[in-house]
């Protein structure tokens, strides 16, 4: 007869940390609340201080900018330093673009209201970056200057607005084949300017 055949023996498994843990106990985290309060920290300080301004600051801003003379305040406006700024082209790096600058920058603790905000051309505000000393003069020549012409701005205008608007509406002109277009009036110039460019008559 044969001896009976021993079983052979099983290998104990070595305990596994997960199946110990025991299941109703939380995983422990020292870290964990640090961490949710510093997030809530930095939600809070950029809830009440953005980054950005706000479209309503931002309109106001533009509305405190220097006004052009015989130009439609809402499209055309100069910034401090006398620079020639037009509404639609905003962050764009030519010399009619403007910015909504930090007179107080953000990294060094400027908030984002009305009283630090300023219409700023592009270039000029790329060049200041984050530095508080600086002289008018330095910011003068760090500006992209172009000369524009009425005429200039009444073909930007219909570019981008797809009409001329004026300053006053008692004193303007139809353009030809497009009733809404109208053209300022207000200097004598562009009186001269409208007949010769548009051939429309004066109303």
């Amino acid at each position: 007869m044969r001896p009976a055949s021993k079983e052979p023996k099983r290998r104990s498994r070595p305990s596994s940390p997960l199946r110990d843990r025991n299941p109703s106990s939380p995983p422990r985290s020292r870290f964990s609340p640090p961490r949710v309060s510093l997030l809530d920290d930095v939600t809070e300080d950029f809830a009440t201080n953005p980054r950005s301004f706000p479209h309503s600051v931002k309109k106001q801003c533009w509305e405190k900018a220097e006004k052009i003379k015989g130009r439609d305040p809402d499209r055309w406006r100069r910034d401090p330093l006398g620079n020639t700024v037009f509404r639609k082209l905003v962050g764009c790096p030519g010399c009619l673009c403007h910015d909504y600058d930090h007179i107080v920058p953000y990294s060094k603790g400027g908030e984002s209201t009305l009283e630090n905000c300023q219409v700023l051309q592009a270039k000029v505000n790329r060049s200041k970056g984050n530095r508080t000393e600086y002289s008018r003069a330095e910011l003068i020549q760090k500006s992209s200057y172009c000369r524009v012409s009425g005429r200039d701005m009444d073909l930007i205008e219909l570019s981008a607005y797809g009409n001329v608007r004026p300053a006053r509406e008692d004193s303007y002109c139809p353009v030809p084949g497009r009733g809404v277009d109208l053209i300022d009036l207000s200097a004598k110039g562009n009186i001269r300017n409208a007949q010769e460019f548009w051939g429309c008559t004066i109303q």
